[in-house]
């Protein structure tokens, strides 16, 4: 029997904390201003998160490791420490009830009803595609808040209404993608003519606000601008997203972003997971801070739990040593089919999953007290308590990032999604020693889709072999692709992300980059491909842990494993 490895306990669930799940009050209601906390913030995760991390013995099982569309299974040395995902906290106990309470008692403003007059204007912007990771099962939380708002918004006579799909530079999304999120009934009410995508690069679309005391552009979508009430329907799934970035990005254009999505801003944001530590965050703020000193925005964040898993993949949500013999069958069936198919089907099938979240959470009202609570909820759910750094930091990449969604896991999202997220998934300090070895597991084949990420290959294929610099790319190269027509008309009227975005993909990784001494691949098929991306190859886990004991110069360095997904971010303490 195999030996299990080192814990003190099966984690369990966690209460729910503030879903904010109760009967709504009166209509007439009013809340009162809440004050912003001040100074650094350092919200504390769940209690019990120290039973996430474990240490492997001589006899622990195999570790599953995802490995683009398919699972890979490998036997570490004993001595590795596996970080796991927190099990899921509770969700509210009623969603539509969460909505009411949320949009009558909201933090910081007046309830949503006493903005509201007739024939006032008023635009929605909606978050896209991009998150959650998996979709979610149906309804959408976007569709249930997006129902309670225009209800709202007709038992008070406002009728000049429109949504927008706040993509940034982003691709369009379809309209069967656009169905899907809003719902049916929305759809087919506000499609195409008062429900669409945001165009950044409309010349009539966009209004120059003005800018920072950095220096910053302000620009956003002219509907919006004009409005007398912009709502943004926000889902949070990393700490990253929301606050004052999401009309401040998600309604701007090329000009507002390529002031903070720079090497040097990526470089200054030490965690990405702590946005007091992040130079990005900060701008984002500064712009948002004039955005709302010209237009009145009422925020609505969500956010979600780690449930992503229903019962056919309950294993995957499980440690090894705790699975019986049914999840050792449910694995060997579903790498068994996975392995019948090409990858093309494969991507299919895994795409068409729908996750179960559970909502934790309904935030509306200010900005900043919104998203407070939204942050708190975001590291009850996903921070786990780790002491001491790794010599060796090994993962998986999965066959998904917010940039495929439907689409394909091109190489520079494999490098985004390894140096640029999970690298950066934490607090306090890097995971991963400086000058350390990064190991992650994908096929990293040569594969992009040509309607969605046209100008990622010109990058890929024709900037990188020339030069890895980002600041010598950015300068370059950077506007002409922005400016170029034909990725212009690609992402007006096709299906393309924006000429810069690939730019934008790259400089994620510029912390990881400079933090990691060697990046290995494990299972590359193409050399060539890591050979651009600046990184070794290794045909199974044992050469590549061998390859790290040479570059490092130890016989024994520390190897820790984090088990995404489903997402954690590690509270560090060296």
């Amino acid at each position: 029997m195999a030996k299990a490895a080192r814990t003190e306990q099966k984690p369990d669930g966690e209460p729910a904390g503030n879903g904010r799940g109760d009967t709504p009050p009166t209509p007439r209601a009013r809340s009162g201003s809440v004050p912003r906390k001040t100074g650094t913030k350092r919200w504390a995760a769940a209690p019990g998160r120290e039973k996430c991390v474990v240490t492997l013995e001589r006899g622990s099982p195999e570790r599953v490791i995802p490995f683009g569309e398919d699972f890979i299974r490998c036997k570490l040395p004993a001595g590795t420490r596996v970080v796991y995902p927190p099990p899921p906290i509770a969700p509210v106990p009623d969603v539509k009830a969460s909505i009411r309470q949320a949009l009558v008692h909201p933090l910081g403003m007046d309830p949503l009803y006493a903005h509201l007059t007739p024939g006032m204007k008023v635009t929605i912007a909606v978050d896209d595609i991009s998150l959650p990771l998996p979709q979610m099962k149906r309804p959408d939380v976007r569709q249930l808040i997006l129902e309670a708002v225009l209800e709202m918004l007709n038992d008070y006579g406002v009728d000049d209404i429109e949504i927008i799909i706040a993509l940034s530079l982003h691709r369009r999304m379809t309209e069967a993608e656009i169905r899907r999120i809003v719902g049916s009934k929305v759809f087919s009410d506000f499609w195409p003519k008062r429900l669409y995508n945001h165009d950044a690069e409309d010349p009539d679309g966009m209004v120059d606000l003005g800018k920072t005391d950095h220096g910053e552009s302000v620009r956003i979508n002219k509907r919006a601008a004009e409005s007398d009430l912009v709502i943004y329907v926000n889902i949070n799934l990393v700490p990253m997203d929301g606050g004052h970035k999401s009309v401040g990005v998600g309604l701007c254009d090329y000009e507002v972003l390529k002031a903070h999505h720079t090497p040097h801003t990526i470089l200054d944001c030490w965690s990405f997971m702590d946005p007091t530590a992040s130079a990005l965050s900060r701008s984002c703020e500064r712009i948002g801070k004039v955005v709302e000193s010209h237009v009145k925005v009422f925020h609505i964040e969500s956010t979600l739990n780690n449930s992503m898993y229903g019962d056919a993949m309950a294993f995957l949500s499980k440690r090894e040593d705790d699975w019986n013999a049914a999840d050792e069958w449910a694995y060997r069936s579903l790498t068994w089919t996975l392995g019948k198919l090409p990858r093309k089907l494969k991507r299919d099938f895994l795409m068409r999953y729908r996750a179960g979240y559970g909502v934790t959470g309904i935030n509306a009202g200010a900005c900043e007290p919104v998203h407070d609570r939204t942050l708190e909820n975001c590291y009850r759910q996903y921070a786990v308590p780790v002491q001491g750094q790794a010599d060796v930091l090994v993962t998986g990449i999965p066959y998904l990032c917010p940039y495929n969604v439907n689409s394909i896991m091109n190489p520079l999202l494999v490098h985004c999604t390894a140096l640029g997220y999970f690298f950066n998934m934490y607090r306090g300090a890097p995971l991963l020693k400086k000058d350390g070895v990064f190991i992650l597991c994908h096929p990293l084949y040569d594969e992009f889709h040509p309607d969605h990420h046209p100008s990622y290959i010109e990058f890929f294929r024709r900037l990188l072999p020339e030069s890895r610099d980002s600041s010598y790319l950015m300068r370059t190269y950077e506007e002409q692709f922005a400016r170029d027509p034909s990725y212009v008309h690609l992402y007006r009227h096709g299906n393309a992300y924006h000429g810069a975005h690939p730019f934008y993909m790259w400089y994620w990784g510029e912390a990881g980059r400079a933090h990691a001494g060697q990046v290995i691949c494990v299972g590359a098929e193409s050399e060539r491909v890591a050979d651009v991306l600046g990184w070794k190859v290794a045909p199974t886990m044992d050469e590549a842990l061998a390859m790290a004991k040479s570059f490092l110069a130890k016989n024994d360095p520390q190897i820790t494993l984090l088990k995404h997904p489903p997402l954690l971010m590690t509270d560090v303490t060296p």
